[in-house]
């Protein structure tokens, strides 16, 4: 079969989305189909250029190409689910969600935009009715299908997926820092962490990995400096697969401190490599699959609540250990299986 993954790419930034299509570009290769990614350049600022991403994404034909037939479109991200097909599938990472669920937050600023309350309003209408052509409506986490009821009225199955490389994702040692690997960026809240790291009572540290918002990526330099915890925090920066998976390996305990995420690999791998993990009240699609005392912590987004916690696994490592066997257990028993995710998708 000829199937053509569409999705929206910003250029230099890097993230689960991204890895994701070339997880599913692969999977389908494996069963001996010929695919091709099909990706739109998007920008969502100011108001006109994000209007005409939405007009690109439409006016993509993907029915033919030189002659030849592309049998199945799969598209993943807003707005690439415009695109025309007549055998089109949604797996959905999440709409434009500034004009839902971060409209007039601080999140997003959508709502600053000249005209930000129409633009909203045309992105709502297109959503509805050309996510309603595909034939199937699938999403990659609980909380997205959720959000597409929610503002939509439109019903939706979720496909849960393993994380890249989760085979090899493992457990050496229980060591003295937590580990967060992200990207940088407001939403994603690692300065909390930082400000957790005042409040230690133990020897416990702090490992942030990623690159991303260059503003936020100052702030939390300033906060390291003005609270003298050089000593407690390392900024690792853009890392590999491989030094991720060794700070995996070694790490005492993974914090995920994203306010609603769609899905959230972290809690996966951290999963994936017998490590419990912390997660806020308001983390989104991580709830899915941490639960709070017995694989991870669900607690406020409070710097003193984490500090707290995180020390508790420090002085309890037995209990950091079980919960971290637990966690790994859960998404054993949830068959998060590639062969399901593809047999839906292509039937």
């Amino acid at each position: 079969m000829r199937i053509a993954i569409v999705t929206v790419q910003v250029p230099f930034i890097r993230g689960g989305a991204e890895i994701l299509t070339e997880m599913l570009r692969e999977e389908l290769v494996k069963r001996g189909h010929q695919v091709d990614v099909v990706t739109i350049p998007f920008k969502w600022y100011p108001g006109e250029t994000l209007m005409n991403s939405m007009m690109m994404g439409r006016l993509m034909d993907l029915t033919e190409v030189n002659g030849e037939k592309i049998d199945k479109v799969i598209a993943m991200k807003f707005p690439a689910f415009y695109v025309k097909h007549e055998d089109k599938v949604l797996w959905l990472m999440h709409q434009h969600r500034q004009a839902y669920d971060l409209w007039e937050t601080e999140f997003g600023d959508l709502h600053h935009f000249p005209k930000g309350e129409k633009i909203r309003e045309f992105i709502c209408e297109c959503d509805k009715q050309y996510i309603s052509e595909a034939k199937s409506v699938f999403t990659i986490a609980h909380n997205t299908s959720k959000r597409l009821k929610e503002f939509c009225g439109i019903d939706s199955e979720t496909l849960y997926h393993p994380p890249l490389n989760h085979e090899k994702l493992h457990c050496e040692s229980y060591g003295d820092y937590v580990f967060y690997p992200s990207r940088i960026d407001s939403i994603k809240r690692q300065r909390l962490l930082v400000e957790a790291a005042r409040y230690f009572k133990t020897d416990v540290k702090v490992v942030l990995a990623g690159s991303g918002s260059e503003t936020e990526l100052r702030y939390i330099h300033d906060l390291i400096k003005k609270y003298k915890l050089k000593d407690r925090v390392t900024l690792a920066g853009f890392i590999s697969e491989q030094e991720k998976m060794d700070y995996y390996a070694n790490c005492l305990g993974v914090y995920f401190g994203a306010y609603d995420e769609d899905y959230g690999y972290i809690t996966l791998e951290g999963f994936f490599s017998e490590k419990p993990v912390i997660v806020h009240q308001d983390a989104g699609g991580p709830l899915e699959f941490v639960e709070d005392g017995k694989n991870g912590f669900v607690i406020e987004a409070d710097a003193r609540i984490v500090a707290e916690k995180i020390d508790f696994w420090y002085e309890n490592r037995q209990k950091a250990e079980e919960m971290g066997r637990a966690g790994k257990k859960s998404l054993i028993d949830k068959h998060m299986d590639w062969d399901y995710v593809i047999d839906k998708l292509l039937n």
